[in-house]
Formats: structure tokens, C-alpha cells, sequence
């Protein structure tokens, strides 16, 4: 993401549903037949992220509400092409992430009006776009949970923080987790180090045990490969976004988990009545409505 668009982004969270318009998408045979919908990724379906949109798709297709198809590992350069395909194939629904190509996703959303588009962005909804919702995963109140435990946890009170990118999608929920430490560990100290990568669990690995090395006894695994770094040294792990306890049951203490079924399930609603039209679908990820 550039910094344009860091220093543009907007931060007002719109706590109200916008007014439907009229006309935007035809609610034909929505109601009674599958939903024709495409994911497009930027990273492998595994990825934390991404993994919550596929399982809430494959769980939509598994009650057959929609018909679901997926790209995978699609570059930020590739990414308008690929929407352009699926628009063209006749799909309905596209959801996927655009935080590093928002105004090129953006044009192609303002071509195909009768296509609505879900998708993750810094940015907020433009009624000038009305088919394209925007959403993230606004899960900073876990994390901020998460970081009181850590705090009664920790025994150096030595903190290690591996992230993705220093987007404010990820400060968010690092800053809330930080805060949350501090309530039980005051004199809490943090490492933080950002990986320039979504998905590349070796660096990340590489990056927690030079942590570790410099004595933090807990790691806070917002990437894959931190937890890794944490079960082979013995120290503890907290998670982010999908709960990773079962595979490391004596490493991972806790973690703050999203779920996107809410999300999904309100923008299937909307198309199936025919009133889907740009909204932050961010509020669906509150622990309110289960997200």
C-alpha cells in the first residue's frame, strides 16, 4: 500500500445502514437460485485472513446459497484483470481484498454496476461506486483482550510483535493488544517488526526468533511462522484471527478471532432483495453480531 493512501485513509466507522438505491441491482431470480460468486486473493486461502472469507464461502455454497469459485495468490498488478474476467463470466457477488490496489479495483467496480462487489479496503464506500461495500476485520476489542492475558503471562514482561505491513489495518490491532498489555504488565516492553509480506512464514519466523533471542518470553503471532518461533524456544504465543490452539496447545495461549459468516450473510441478504449499495460492512465483524 502506498502512502497516498495511508494518509488519505479515513477512520469514521459508519455505525448506520445507508440508504438503499433504488434499481442498483435486480433482485430477479436472487432469492431462489445460488448466488453466482467469485473470491479473488492476493495471498494463499490458508492465510489467516483470506482463510475466514473461504470458509464462510464454502460453508454458503455447502447450503447451496451460492455458487462459489476462487483465485488464489493473484499480484496486486494482475488483480483488476482478474475482476474483469469474473465479471465478464457472469458472477454476481466478488469479494476479496484490494488494500494495495483500491483505485484500480475501484474503476473496474464503477464498469460492471450490475456486478456488487464485497471487498476488504483502507478506504471507506464512495456513493459515487454504489455497488461496491467495503469491510475489514475490526476485531481490535479481542485483541485488546488477548493483550491483558499476555500481560498476566509474560515473566520478563518482554514483548515480541511480528507483523505484516505498518498499515493501519495492523497498528489497530497491535495497538489495542499493547494496551491490553499494559493493564496487567505496566512496565511492559515491545519489539515490533513488520515482515513486508502477507504470507511468508520462514521470514516471520526468522524475524520472532531474533526476538526472542533479545528475551521476549511472549510472542504476539499476527503472522504465520511466529508461533512456530515460540513452540521450538518454549515460550508462549498469541494468536490473531484463527484460532491456532490445537495445533500448538502447549505454545499458544490465546487468540483474538474473527469470523466473516456475518459479513457474507448480510451482503447475500442484500443482494437477494435487491438493495445491495455501498455500506461499511465493517460492522459486521463486532462481537455483536458474532463476527
Amino acid at each position: 500500500m502506498t502512502q497516498s493512501i495511508l494518509s488519505t485513509r479515513r477512520g469514521v466507522l459508519l455505525s448506520g445502514a445507508a440508504l438503499s438505491l433504488s434499481g442498483l441491482l435486480p433482485a430477479r431470480v436472487f432469492a431462489a437460485d445460488p448466488i453466482k460468486m467469485a473470491g479473488i486473493y492476493t495471498v494463499p486461502v490458508e492465510q489467516q485472513w483470506v482463510s475466514r472469507i473461504h470458509i464462510a464461502a464454502e460453508a454458503a455454497k455447502a447450503a447451496g446459497r451460492v455458487e462459489y469459485s476462487f483465485s488464489e495468490n493473484v499480484s496486486n498488478t494482475d488483480y483488476p484483470r482478474v475482476m474483469r474476467e469474473y465479471c465478464e463470466s457472469g458472477v454476481k457477488l466478488i469479494v476479496g481484498e484490494i488494500f494495495g490496489v483500491e483505485a484500480e479495483a475501484r474503476e473496474v467496480c464503477a464498469e460492471y454496476p450490475d456486478v456488487a462487489f464485497l471487498l476488504g479496503s483502507s478506504f471507506k464506500q464512495d456513493p459515487a461506486i454504489p455497488n461496491l461495500a467495503v469491510f475489514d476485520n475490526y476485531i481490535q476489542d479481542a485483541s485488546y483482550l488477548t493483550g491483558i492475558i499476555a500481560g498476566a503471562m509474560t515473566e520478563s514482561g518482554n514483548f515480541g510483535m511480528v507483523g505484516g505491513f505498518p498499515i493501519p489495518e495492523v497498528n489497530r490491532l497491535m495497538h489495542a493488544f499493547m494496551a491490553g498489555v499494559r493493564e496487567t504488565r505496566p512496565d511492559a516492553k515491545f519489539q515490533v517488526s513488520f515482515i513486508g509480506s502477507w504470507f511468508d512464514p520462514p521470514k516471520a519466523k526468522e524475524t520472532a526468533f531474533a526476538m526472542i533471542d533479545a528475551g521476549a518470553d511472549v510472542m504476539y503471532a499476527e503472522r504465520f511462522g511466529v508461533s512456530d518461533a515460540a513452540q521450538e524456544r518454549g515460550i508462549l504465543a498469541i494468536g490473531n484471527v484463527i484460532d491456532t490452539q490445537p495445533d500448538y496447545p502447549d505454545t499458544v495461549v490465546t487468540s483474538a478471532i474473527w469470523h466473516f459468516e456475518p459479513t457474507l450473510d448480510a451482503a447475500l441478504a442484500a443482494i437477494a432483495a435487491g438493495t445491495f449499495t455501498a455500506d461499511d460492512y465493517g460492522v459486521w465483524s463486532f462481537m455483536a453480531p458474532g463476527g
